[in-house]
């Protein structure tokens, strides 16, 4: 029997899906999202050229958000072949409903994501700085494992059943856990010029650091046999002893014969019992517990430009940030897989990112925002070039609209549709994987005082699900039909301060 229990985590993509640029970079962005042609001191990150349009002096912003995501897998299995038997749903064994489909559910947390960015003006010169998770998806744990974790595991009473250890009542079970940790920390500086009243430019670039982390387990492996729930890891174990021990009883009976043949009749057979004992030690091996604990971190520049034009009421911001080449190194303390070798290096680059945006103030209280996103993921380097995978490049579309209610109080809402090229769905797995999504946010200004401001906002994201079919091959003729079908959420609130002399 091939029984293997293997961690299906593709280094470099993770948690976050291995599309990994984070937006999320203040309060402001939560209640109005179209910040791309907006004025204002997070456009350190969103508009960097437009900075350059605030007055003289000294502006800071100081954002924390708290980021609360589920990530959940229904996923399904037959068996071919095994039709009106136990084994042609073999969640259902486990855990699984009537129709043979289980769920995974992992829980994403940031307590506080910080984001600050600093600017100092002049008549015609402005300099920048800014710090932030610019990519990354925080950390998930999948306390009950994953679907690509248990199906192998899932296939062991079938297995048995093949090689006669039969049961009235066949199951399984098994202990499985996935922790994953993913996060890009970006340090950026940058100068705007203003070239006169109406355009200003801005050259820049962000330092990353990006350091993922995997830890996992597959253990405690039963099976169901004669009625008897037996942990395989002893039960193989204690067969081969047996196997052994039989082994050496017949070797001695072969060393007291004094018949040649019956000598060799004894040898053949104490050899065919240390060769069921070497079967029994290779399988027991396989169901071993296994672990990983890997670490992964590497760095990053990425080269920024940007442009502002302000005329009348209307202003507009482009920005273009180059593709970021990263190489993520392993750092591996255990790894039972195989996959993760300590030293190995595998790329996980940010891709290269376009914004358009404006704001047009309709009247002096009342300002409305339009933005474009356009990311180059297909040009992005990942492990095993899964960028290939893509149908196309990530698209992401912005509207807001701010209303100063007076002088002390702003009202805000915002809106932003996100679209991937999956394609089939190739490039999905339930360790790594993208959705695409409606959010909505809203929020408020405080004018606390003449030079601060408070800034409170809440959003909210419903995801479309996603649902992929595909083959998987276990040897020997056994070939099960699997469906994934990948759901999420997403909740963040967000505080900030800004701060201006």
């Amino acid at each position: 029997m091939v029984l293997t229990a293997i961690f299906a985590m593709a280094a470099g993509t993770a948690m976050a899906g291995g599309i990994l640029t984070q937006t999320t970079q203040s309060a402001r962005y939560l209640r109005m999202m179209a910040r791309d042609g907006a004025i204002g001191i997070d456009g350190v990150y969103y508009n960097p050229a437009g900075v350059a349009f605030m007055p003289r002096g000294w502006h800071f912003s100081f954002s924390g958000m708290n980021v609360y995501q589920t990530r959940t897998i229904y996923s399904g299995m037959t068996v071919r072949g095994l039709e009106n038997t136990p084994f042609h749903m073999p969640f259902k064994m486990f855990g699984g409903d009537e129709n043979g489909v289980k769920r995974f559910k992992g829980e994403t947390s940031v307590p506080i994501m910080p984001s600050i960015q600093v600017a100092r003006n002049y008549d015609k010169w402005g300099f920048q700085g800014a710090f932030g998770v610019s990519g990354g998806g925080g950390k998930c744990t999948f306390n009950e494992g994953l679907g690509s974790f248990e199906r192998t595991v899932a296939m062991i009473p079938a297995m048995l059943y093949k090689q006669g250890l039969m049961s009235q009542t066949p199951g399984y079970s098994v202990n499985s856990y996935v922790h994953g940790q993913q996060y890009v920390f970006g340090l950026q500086l940058g100068t705007t010029y203003k070239v006169n009243d109406n355009i200003a430019v801005y050259g820049g670039m962000r330092l990353n650091y990006a350091t993922n982390e995997y830890e996992g387990s597959i253990t405690d492996i039963t099976a169901n046999i004669a009625g008897v729930d037996e942990n395989l890891y002893a039960y193989f174990g204690d067969k081969a002893e047996t196997m052994k021990q039989m082994g050496f009883y017949y070797r001695m009976r072969a060393s007291e014969m004094k018949d040649p043949s019956d000598k060799a009749k004894y040898l053949a057979m104490s050899q065919t019992y240390y060769d069921n004992a070497k079967k029994f030690d290779a399988t027991r091996g396989q169901i071993a517990d296994k672990h990983l604990d890997c670490t992964q971190s590497g760095w990053g520049i990425t080269p920024i430009i940007g442009v502002d034009f302000k005329y009348g009421n209307l202003n507009v911001g482009v920005k273009y940030e180059f593709k970021t080449s990263i190489n993520m190194e392993n750092k591996t303390k255990v790894d039972d897989t195989g996959m993760f070798k300590d030293g190995v290096n595998t790329p996980g680059d940010l891709p290269a990112l376009l914004t358009v945006g404006a704001e047009y103030a309709v009247l002096p209280s009342l300002r409305v925002g339009l933005g474009y996103h356009l990311y180059f993921d297909k040009d992005a380097e990942m492990d095993k070039d899964k960028q290939k995978l893509l149908s196309g490049n990530s698209q992401e579309f912005l509207a807001g609209v701010e209303y100063d209610i007076n002088k002390l109080i702003q009202v805000s809402c915002g809106y932003q549709y996100t679209h991937y090229g999956l394609g089939d769905g190739s490039y999905m797995s339930d360790m790594s994987y993208v959705l695409g999504s409606n959010s909505i946010g809203l929020g408020a200004g405080f004018q606390i005082t003449k030079q601060t401001k408070l800034n409170v906002a809440y959003m909210y994201t419903w995801y479309n699900s996603f649902d992929k079919a595909y083959t998987q091959d276990f040897g020997n003729g056994v070939i099960a039909d699997n469906t994934d079908h990948f759901e999420r959420t997403n909740k963040v609130f967000g505080i900030g301060v800004e701060y201006s002399i």
